[in-house]
C-alpha cells in the first residue's frame, strides 16, 4: 500500500515505517497520523512481522506538530504502542514534542549522537496529549520527567542515554548497522514469545509485584500450549536452529 507521509517496507519478518515528509522535518499531522494508525493495524494483522522499525527520513526525527493539530497527531503514538510487536526507534535527530511521543511509543531507542529530546507544550500553554506526560515518568522517572515537562528545554543524546531515554547512542554513520543488528537478533525468536514478553513487562508495570507475577505465570502456562514452544524444545534436543511459525 502507498502513503504520502510515510514509507512501509517489509523484509522477512522485519516492518520498516519510514517518517517521511522530510521538507516539514517530519511534523507529525493529521494525514501521518491517520496514515500511521492504519499501518499499524496492517502490521498486528500479519503473523509474519516480528519486529519493527520506526525510522525518519532526512536530517530530523520529527520536530513535533503544529499546536493545532497536537491532538490528531497525538493519535500518531496510540496507534505506535498498539502494535504487538517490538517496535524499535531508529533516531537520526531531533526528537521533539509529537516526535518524542513517537519515541517513547517505541519499545528500544537507539539515537545518533547529534539528536535532541524535548517535550516543550507548557512553553506554549499546552502539556503533551500523546502520553508524554505517562510514558516518560515510567521510563525516565518522577523527577526527570517533570523537568523536562516544566522546563520545556531540549536534552541532548548523552543526557537521554544517562537517564535512560535511550538504549544506545552512536555516530550517524553507525545508527542504521546498529539497529540492524539488534534488530536482526531478535527477528528469528517465536512471535508468541515476544509478544507475551512485551505484554508482561508493559502491563506488569501498572500492577503490584504479586499481581505481575501472576500474570506472567498465566502467560507462560499460555505459552506451553503452543506449537512454536514444541518446536523450541525439538530445536533444543536436535541441536540446530529453532523454526518458529508463531502458532
Amino acid at each position: 500500500m502507498t502513503y504520502e507521509t510515510i514509507i512501509y517496507e517489509k523484509k522477512g519478518r522485519i516492518a520498516y515505517i519510514t517518517l517521511n515528509r522530510p521538507q516539514e522535518k517530519n511534523a507529525v499531522d493529521a494525514q501521518m497520523s491517520g496514515e500511521l494508525a492504519d499501518v499499524c493495524r496492517m502490521i498486528n494483522q500479519d503473523d509474519g512481522i516480528n519486529v519493527v522499525v520506526l525510522k525518519a527520513d532526512g536530517g530530523v526525527f520529527s520536530s513535533g506538530s503544529d499546536p493545532r493539530q497536537c491532538e490528531a497527531a497525538g493519535d500518531a503514538s496510540t496507534a505506535l504502542a498498539s502494535l504487538e510487536r517490538v517496535v524499535i526507534a531508529a533516531i537520526n535527530g531531533d526528537a521533539l514534542g509529537e516526535g518524542l511521543e513517537l519515541v517513547l511509543a517505541c519499545d528500544i531507542r537507539i539515537a545518533c549522537e547529534g539528536a535532541k529530546f524535548c517535550l516543550p507544550h507548557t512553553s506554549y500553554g499546552l502539556i503533551p496529549c500523546g502520553g508524554g506526560t505517562q510514558r516518560l515518568p515510567r521510563l525516565v522517572g518522577k523527577g526527570k520527567a517533570l523537568e523536562m515537562l516544566l522546563t520545556a528545554e531540549p536534552i541532548d543524546a548523552q543526557e537521554a542515554f544517562r537517564i535512560g531515554l535511550v538504549s544506545k547512542v552512536v555516530s550517524a554513520e553507525q545508527l542504521l548497522q546498529e539497529v540492524d543488528e539488534v534488530t536482526n537478533s531478535i527477528a528469528p525468536q517465536g512471535r508468541i514469545a515476544l509478544m507475551y514478553a512485551k505484554e508482561a513487562v508493559n502491563k506488569g508495570a501498572d500492577l503490584t509485584l504479586e499481581q505481575g507475577l501472576r500474570m506472567e505465570a498465566d502467560l507462560y502456562f499460555l505459552i506451553q500450549t503452543t506449537n512454536d514452544r514444541m518446536e523450541g524444545i525439538r530445536s533444543f534436543l536436535e541441536k540446530r536452529p529453532p523454526q518458529f511459525k508463531g502458532e
